[in-house]
């Protein structure tokens, strides 16, 4: 695989690229950062999926691609590639996971991309992710520093006002901090669940 992958950072402008395209199908992933986040939630969550019910949205692409030696495969690989590192990271260092975050010239961190591409996994199998979206249960808050970045297709904040605080503190600004964490955390919760289907 590695034989064929596109470095990272050229994945990035190929998805950029893509995504400005006229005529080529547009990813759901329009930067490196969102696609981290989507990679991150396929490793963590409830269900093993198969490579083309992920990869193809995210990246644009058809399940052909996955068959030729092309450009398109090259970035298939390289997003499977990620999947892997992020995958083995969780497995042998989780508390060394960093999410890929965009950053300002001046360090300010923007979580949201990555966050949108968590949830783009999550809509791809929303109803096996439902245990945690009640918003009055428990399980919910391990997806609150997520999900409190969000915003729906209309632009609106995904979670209501009163789920974007903590008692009366917005939660916004330091959630991403907790972010690592909530992986972690995401994909022990969903283990036992996850092998057991997969059984």
């Amino acid at each position: 695989m590695a034989d064929y992958a596109m470095s990272f950072e050229r994945l990035g402008q190929w998805i950029s690229k893509r995504a400005r395209s006229p005529t080529l199908r547009h990813p759901r992933a329009t930067s490196l950062s969102m696609l981290d986040g989507a990679v991150a939630a396929v490793v963590a969550g409830p269900v093993s999926m198969a490579s083309e019910e992920w990869v193809c949205p995210l990246l644009g692409v058809d399940p052909d691609a996955f068959n030729h030696d092309t450009e398109e495969f090259s970035a298939i690989a390289a997003t499977l590639m990620r999947h892997n590192a992020i995958s083995e990271t969780l497995s042998t260092r989780p508390e060394s996971f960093e999410p890929l975050f965009v950053r300002s010239p001046d360090g300010e961190v923007d979580p949201q991309p990555w966050c949108m591409g968590f949830y783009a996994v999550m809509k791809l199998r929303l109803l096996v992710w439902s245990r945690l979206l009640p918003p009055n249960g428990t399980e919910h808050l391990m997806l609150r520093p997520i999900l409190v970045h969000c915003i729906d297709d209309a632009g609106r904040p995904l979670l209501p006002p009163a789920r974007r605080t903590l008692g009366t503190q917005p939660i916004i600004q330091n959630a991403w901090r907790n972010i690592p964490a909530t992986v972690e955390a995401l994909r022990q919760f969903w283990m036992p669940i996850r092998f057991k289907r997969g059984a």
